[in-house]
């Protein structure tokens, strides 16, 4: 495998996840947290990142756009759910026992 081909098949699983994630918008930032340690603003930051190491223009609110495949104020009033206290307490505990290792 070429080093392009490597960069065109990271491409396209990154926007198959991108899709996967916009289809299963039922799916909560918080759960995804708690089981993968990652969630959609997390993608947001990385792909900004990204942009900004390659000197690309882009701000924070139009990478979380290229994630939600929407203004994040408009996904998070049509999908976001209120945390419940078991998945704020299971996220304090998850974190808390990170900031101590």
């Amino acid at each position: 495998m070429t080093p392009t081909q490597q960069i065109e098949l990271e491409a396209a699983a990154f926007r198959r996840l991108i899709s996967h994630l916009k289809a299963h918008s039922d799916v909560q930032n918080i759960d995804l947290m708690l089981t993968a340690d990652f969630c959609r603003n997390c993608l947001a930051k990385w792909y900004l990142a990204s942009a900004q190491e390659k000197q690309i223009e882009l701000n924070y609110d139009q990478a979380r756009d290229i994630v939600y495949g929407m203004p994040y104020e408009e996904w998070k009033s049509a999908h976001q759910t209120q945390a419940t206290p078991e998945q704020l307490a299971a996220y304090q505990s998850k974190f808390d026992a990170k900031k101590e290792s």
